[in-house]
């Protein structure tokens, strides 16, 4: 290895300074103090983000080590902070249903609204969708011996073919 100023530093430091493990080792060997975990349930919202993610690092580690030393609060809060009724698990206002069934209701109105608008300014059906045309289609394919296994063309078939509407005069 090249010894040089910069390298000599660097081994000074990495021998100085002690492995991650060995400092969270130390510092989740000792209780978190009650004051800290008091009242958890009412001030984990309030919290400051960086504070939660402390105080969840600080029991992660405790509970890394044998659950026996852990204290009573340590093990309540960290079964709160892990599923209680906080974050995604929170319980709805009181009011989301009725808002929900109302904006529900707003949706379909405005759909049903929209559709008859555009059915009110629409033409007038195809020429093709009369009873007279459909008949006709059918003979055609009668004729043509269209699907002769399973279709209008078949022996015994008793199926409306290609008749959709009424006759033209309704």
């Amino acid at each position: 290895m090249l010894r040089t100023p910069a390298t000599a530093r660097l081994l000074r430091a990495a021998v100085a300074r002690p492995s991650p493990s060995v400092l969270s080792r130390a510092a989740s060997s000792h209780a978190i103090s009650n004051p800290t975990l008091a009242n958890i349930e009412k001030r984990w919202e309030g919290m400051p983000l960086q504070e939660q993610a402390e105080l969840w690092m600080a029991l992660r580690d405790r509970m890394k080590e044998n659950w026996t030393e852990l204290t009573l609060q340590e093990k309540k809060a960290a079964y709160w902070i892990a599923f209680g009724p906080h974050g995604p698990r929170a319980q709805a206002p009181p009011g989301e249903g009725k808002k929900v069934a109302l904006y529900t209701a707003l949706g379909l109105l405005t759909s049903f609204v929209i559709f008859a608008t555009m059915r009110s300014f629409a033409g007038p059906a195809p020429h093709t969708m009369t009873r007279e045309w459909q008949e006709q289609a059918n003979e055609y394919l009668k004729e043509q011996r269209s699907d002769p296994f399973t279709g209008i063309a078949s022996e015994g078939y008793k199926g409306k073919g290609q008749i959709q509407s009424p006759p033209k005069g309704n």
